[in-house]
């Protein structure tokens, strides 16, 4: 199942600085972000046969909600150290983005247009 990780953050005075490492046995092959989202539109609505994605709420939150085919979790990304890890087979819906939201996103694979399901569970 999906699961919420708190990247190693360090802060001093002059801010606070986030770490995204170690967290794929892969190597990054895509990293791509949603933002500038136009109303309230959902996004997502799809698995993957091969791609685990993390995301991250650079910006505002969103909520994003996950089911692995045995059971529902939804999530709230409001800070840009909580990264949520998603496996490929599980149905991934992101919602109630927040004005200036950024959806960072970040895959072991490239795109490919076969590696999407869009039945849901």
């Amino acid at each position: 199942m999906a699961k919420l990780i708190k990247l190693n953050t360090n802060e001093d005075k002059s801010g606070k600085l986030s770490v995204f490492e170690k967290v794929f046995e892969d190597d990054i092959k895509r990293v791509f972000f949603i933002h500038d989202l136009k109303g309230n539109e959902d996004r997502g609505g799809h698995r993957h046969k091969e791609s685990t994605h993390a995301l991250i709420c650079q910006s505002g939150s969103c909520k994003v909600s996950v089911n692995d085919g045995q059971k529902i979790q939804t999530f709230l990304l409001d800070k840009p150290e909580l990264c949520l890890i998603i496996a490929p087979d599980e149905w991934r819906e992101m919602s109630d983005f927040s004005e200036n939201a950024i959806l960072l996103c970040i895959s072991n694979r490239h795109y490919d247009a076969d590696d999407y399901i869009f039945e849901p569970y």
